[in-house]
């Protein structure tokens, strides 16, 4: 599996039209996946202002990504008890910003069929979240319907990616889809 901190879906008969797009902005990787293809840039933040520009300048290209995902943490599993460890590790990092907050955590998962069930991967760290803001005295609360912030983990075989997106983030940037 190649390195890469971008998950792009694509839509159905697009494939050959995004691979053109998405070179301009770094190494474009084929995976195992129907219309999943992943994107090694060098600074997700940079990418997810140069893609919204796109974006706004050829609005077809919604047309052609049917979701974007830029990962601000990266990391490679073997096991479904690596991936929660790690996955663990990752989501921590971003208590300070949920303080007080509501938000859910939603995994998109390609590979480990039925090792990692992705139902349970995001109860469990919406647990881990919840008790380490409890922790924190700055408690939280899981919101599916308008929440502050949003988790997407993403997997493509052994590869995890994982971005924090807020409500703000997610009107602006219509390519990022994390329902």
């Amino acid at each position: 599996m190649s390195d890469w901190n971008v998950v792009i879906t694509v839509r159905e008969q697009k494939y050959q039209t995004a691979w053109q797009h998405l070179q301009a902005f770094g190494k474009v990787h084929r995976t195992d996946y129907y219309n999943v293809v992943t994107l090694e840039v060098p600074d997700p933040s940079s990418f997810t202002e140069r893609l919204a520009q796109l974006c706004a300048e050829k609005p077809e290209i919604l047309n052609i990504l049917s979701r974007v995902v830029p990962a601000q943490a990266v990391f490679s599993f073997q096991t479904p008890e690596e991936f929660e460890d790690k996955a663990r590790e990752a989501v921590l990092r971003w208590v300070p910003d949920l303080a007080g907050k509501s938000f859910y955590v939603r995994l998109y998962r390609r590979g480990f069929r039925g090792r990692i069930l992705s139902p349970e991967e995001e109860r469990f760290l919406d647990q881990v979240l919840l008790s380490a803001l409890e922790d924190r005295g700055t408690p939280g609360r899981v919101d599916f319907d308008d929440p502050d912030l949003v988790i997407d983990v993403e997997t493509v075989g052994n590869r995890a990616g994982l971005a924090l997106w807020t409500r703000a983030d997610l009107a602006r940037y219509p390519f990022l889809r994390v329902r």
